[in-house]
């Protein structure tokens, strides 16, 4: 099986989420991802999870969750023996992958100029929170920050309690998606024209682009997005219902789908009345229709909704927990679970995710687990001809 980033090296100097995520997602692909990391400490994310054990022996659950299939080094590059092997390293390799803030690689001088200058055809890809450019540049960011900043809080929660942050790191991973997309189509354009690239990833604009109607319908149509909790601003009945037993989603966007809701609800007097018989009426009326569907809908439980409504093409789903949702037979039936013998550092089996993805010739998935802190420096400096006499002395003067 060829993966389709075979052949491929990354070199990996990221931290937490958006840079790791990025990584995490080329090495399901095939590339041999290389993780540069600080000796003795690491990634921060190898002390971030829910389990204290792990973070004290730097594999935190956070650090497991996007890692798995990369290598990893240790290398000092405040140190000018550190910065010479790292430029070697980048003489063998594809793609460099950073996250601090701007200037950082610039004063190290290990910034895009200095490595175009020791390998012309290097992608070079900066992750921050606001870009390489503009009065914000210089700004720590982290994923709440970018959320306020963004507008993402202030269109999730209800109008009683919004702003509000929305439940994992969006714009941290948004921001690592980015910047996959963005290197996998450097990647094809070198592969055409022999030339690198240098790409410049704003979490904040990553998330922006992706708030599309919220955006658009402040662009285009003058109209400012407001918080509407559960509920579907462009469509109704849409959104979240209480049943008998459990929260149901229900999106009946058409005039067909709503009349087949009606007949199953046992509703058919709502198909002619004024206040719902037609799209904008029933957004204007929302409320009031949604209490009269939640009454009938009150007869029976989600799940029993949920089935009966989707084999009659009215798109429904219940509301899941996480474990709910990763135990589903859509979700386990497909392998999006990968599972990962005896993880080194960790002692035991550990499950992480997929990409979400699936090719013909053959499933993304992470190669090997997670690697403990500079598990692969002297398999990969002996590919530079380091002897193992020379990494001792590194080890000595503090370089890795």
């Amino acid at each position: 099986m060829s993966h389709l980033l075979d052949g491929v090296r990354v070199l990996d100097l990221t931290n937490v989420l958006a840079g790791p995520f990025c990584g995490y997602q080329l090495a399901q692909l095939g590339a041999e991802v290389i993780k540069i990391e600080m000796p003795k400490s690491g990634d921060l994310a190898r002390q971030l999870g829910a389990d204290p054990e792990l973070n004290r022996r730097l594999m935190g659950a956070s650090f497991l969750a996007q890692n798995a299939g990369k290598k990893s080094i240790t290398l000092n590059l405040k140190i000018e023996k550190g910065k010479e092997l790292f430029r070697r390293l980048v003489a063998m390799a594809d793609v460099v992958v950073e996250n601090f803030r701007p200037g950082v690689m610039e004063r190290l001088d290990l910034g895009y100029i200095s490595l175009k200058n020791v390998r012309p055809e290097i992608i070079y890809c900066a992750i921050s929170g606001f870009g390489q450019t503009g009065p914000l540049r210089d700004n720590p960011a982290y994923d709440q920050i970018i959320q306020g900043l963004s507008g993402v809080m202030s269109v999730t929660g209800g109008p009683e309690t919004a702003p509000l942050r929305v439940g994992y790191p969006v714009c941290d991973t948004i921001g690592g998606m980015t910047a996959a997309f963005a290197i996998a189509a450097a990647l094809y354009r070198r592969s055409v024209t022999g030339e690198g690239e240098f790409i410049d990833v704003s979490m904040l604009e990553a998330t922006l682009g992706t708030m599309g109607w919220a955006v658009s319908n402040h662009l285009i149509a003058d109209v400012d997005p407001e918080p509407m909790g559960n509920e579907n601003m462009t469509a109704s009945p849409s959104g979240a219902f209480r049943t008998g037993d459990g929260l149901l989603n229900i999106a009946a966007n058409k005039q067909e789908q709503f009349e087949t809701l009606c007949h199953l609800l046992g509703c058919d007097e709502l198909i002619i009345d004024p206040h719902f018989a037609e799209r904008e009426a029933r957004k204007r009326h929302r409320y009031e229709l949604k209490e009269k569907l939640e009454q009938a809908l009150a007869k029976a439980s989600a799940e029993h909704w949920e089935t009966v409504l989707n084999r009659a093409g009215v798109p429904a789903g219940r509301v899941l927990s996480v474990p709910q949702a990763l135990a589903t037979p859509q979700v386990a039936g497909r392998g999006f679970v990968h599972h990962l013998p005896n993880a080194p550092g960790v002692n035991r089996d550990i499950a992480v995710v997929r990409s979400g993805m699936k090719l013909g010739q053959g499933d993304p998935e992470p190669a090997f687990p997670p690697p403990t802190l500079g598990q692969h420096t002297d398999e990969v400096l002996a590919q530079l001809g380091i002897t193992a006499e020379e990494r001792q002395q590194l080890r000595e003067d503090g370089v890795i």
